[in-house]
Order: structure tokens, then sequence, then C-alpha cells
């Protein structure tokens, strides 16, 4: 079966959004309109969500052979990550001072400054990493700030294939459920409950009704009323919260409450249009991108978190649009340059894994 170029080549652009928002709400913050920061999240995580509800199936051995393999290249990554942080660490108390490492790491703001540095390795770091409770990686805040998305994408998966696999008919009872429990938190705010609840809820409905499109098209008449809907939905959005809700659509984005819903909205039919209407034939640097995204995911933090020594040097110099598109850019390459040496040190990890397998299977 060929390989579904418009698979890849939308988690491309997902990806290549995903560097792009954090490109406007963490180095960004410095620079960058309110205004455009927000706009930045028109293409945003619930495109994953629905991709991976595409080409998901109710083959549990598959998935969870898929999620084991996920996790232990994420295992892999935050141990390269926790002795990079750790011996940078050591490299400046030993060749600079306390001082020195403190100004380093205010650059990154005030909400990101570390309090405990120190030469002693906080083992219980990598091992919450390992778990996913993920405390701040000092040298490169980006990174745990956007796995948030990586945790509930092992929840949702878990429950979606089960539900694929055992309730095959009932899928739209659990689209159903999903839904009414997103309308019940956000019309009764004070039981909205915490964790990942709300976050598995909406983004379940997301996940299954993408699940449901799977090889079918939108037929052409109903586009306009959808993308009717959506405008109607934004109208009302703006007359019932009012302007202002412009500027608290990523505020309400953690967990998913009404604005961000309606504002996700577009992205989401969008995506579903061009399903099977937009063929992609050839192989380009989207779809590779795409291909390789978690590799991409994983370097964007690494990425998104150097930038900002170039915004502190350059941003009185420049206007904020200019910086902005060449953060941006140079944030690509490097996320480009990084995920490479990442798949790199995965492959030296899987053959260390494979060894160790060989020497005690005996």
């Amino acid at each position: 079966m060929n390989r579904d170029l418009y698979i890849d080549f939308a988690k491309g652009l997902a990806t290549l959004s995903i560097i792009f928002i954090h490109t406007a709400f963490w180095s960004g913050q410095f620079y960058i309109p309110a205004e455009v920061r927000v706009f930045s999240l028109v293409f945003d995580v619930a495109l994953f969500y629905a991709l991976s509800g595409i080409t998901s199936g109710s083959n549990i051995e598959k998935t969870f052979y898929r999620l084991l393999k996920l996790q232990i290249i994420y295992m892999i990554f935050v141990t390269f990550l926790f002795f990079l942080d750790y011996f940078f660490k050591v490299f400046g108390l030993t060749f600079f001072s306390l001082e020195w490492l403190q100004s380093f790491y205010s650059t990154f703001g005030s909400k990101y400054a570390t309090t405990n540095i120190s030469t002693i390795p906080q083992w219980e770091n990598l091992g919450n990493w390992y778990l996913h409770q993920y405390t701040n990686a000092d040298t490169f805040p980006v990174v745990m700030g956007s796995f948030w998305y990586l945790k509930v994408y092992y929840i949702l998966t878990v429950f979606g294939v089960l539900i694929l696999r055992f309730f095959p008919k009932h899928i739209n009872w659990f689209i159903g459920l999903c839904i009414s429990l997103t309308l019940i938190f956000n019309l009764f705010p004070a039981i909205y409950p915490s964790g990942q609840v709300g976050y598995v809820a909406f983004y379940m409905a997301i996940f299954l009704v993408a699940n449901k499109m799977r090889g079918k098209k939108i037929p052409t008449k109903i586009i306009p009323v959808l993308y009717g809907i959506v405008a109607t939905a934004l109208i009302w959005m703006f007359w019932y919260y009012g302007s202002e809700i412009f500027f608290k659509i990523n505020k309400n984005k953690f967990p998913p409450q009404t604005p961000y819903i309606i504002w996700s909205l577009f992205s989401l039919v969008t995506l579903f249009v061009f399903y099977n209407r937009l063929k992609i034939t050839k192989e380009n640097f989207v779809t590779y991108v795409g291909k390789n995204a978690i590799f991409f995911y994983f370097a964007q933090g690494l990425s998104s978190s150097l930038v900002y020594f170039l915004v502190v040097s350059l941003k009185e110099n420049m206007p904020w649009w200019g910086l902005m598109i060449l953060i941006y850019v140079i944030n690509i390459i490097l996320a480009f340059i990084i995920s490479a040496g990442l798949k790199k040190i995965d492959d030296l990890g899987w053959k260390t894994l494979e060894f160790l397998r060989k020497k005690t299977a005996s």
C-alpha cells in the first residue's frame, strides 16, 4: 500500500506551525506583538490529534508497539537532554561562576530562571521525565514546556485504540459522550476537572471524528456550510466574550475551553476539506518534516531555547517583523540540524539497548 503523502505533508505543515508558535510565544514574548502571537495559534496541536485519528486502526498490538517504541525514543532523548543540561552547568561552574550561569539563565526571563544550580546531578528529574512529569530543563526551558502534548497523546491513543477495537459500532456514541463532557465542562466551569480529563474529552472527540473520516472526502457542496459554521462560531465568540477574548486564546488552551475550541475549528475543517482532495505526488521538505515529525518536535524545543540569545542581541536593532522572520527561519534550520543529530543519537541508543539485550539474554 502506497504511503499517503498528504498525511506527511499535513504533519509537516503542523510541525512547522508548532515551531512558529514556539518562536512567537517563547522568545517572541520580548518583541512580537500580542496580535501576531495569537494568530500563530490558527494551526495548532489539535491537527496532530486529528491526523493520529486518521492513521489509527483497531490493531492493539501494533498500536501498543508503536507507543512502546515512542516511549523508548522519548527516554533516549530526555536522557541525552539530562546530561546536556547537567554538563553545561558543570562547565559553567568550573570555568566561569555561579553568577555567570544565573546571568545566562536570566536570558529566558524571570519566569524560567533556575534557583538550584549544582554540580550534583538531580537524578529525580530524569526519573520524573521518564514518567512524564515534565519538571523544567533549565538550559532548554521550551522542551518541557511543549511536552504536555505527549502525555495527552499516550492517554488518547490507548483509549482510542480500545474504543476502535472493542466498540467499532458505537464510535458515534463515544464522540457524543466526549462532546457532551466538553460542553458540560465549559457550561459549568466550576466543575471543570483538573489533570488530563478536559484535554482527553475534547481531543478524543477530534481523534474519533478523524477516524470516521478515514478514506472519505467531504462533498464539495458541504464545504461552504462548514466554513459558514466556523465563521458563525467565531462571530458569536467575539459577540459573547467581547473583543478582548482574542488576547486570551492561549490562556483558554490549557485546558481547552470554548474560545480555544472555536478558534481551532478553522484548522480542523481545512485539514478535512483537503484530505483526499489535495494530492501530494512527490516528496519534498515538508513531507520530510512530516515523516520525521517526532524528531522535529523534540528538536524544536532545543532550537526554540537557543534562539533566545539571538533575540536578546538583535531585538533593538531590527523591526519586529524582520526579526520574527529571521528567527523563525533560523529556528527551522536549527531544528533540522538538531533533528538529524537526534536521529543519530536515537540509532545509537537502540544499538546500545540491543547490545545489552544480547548480553543479558544469556
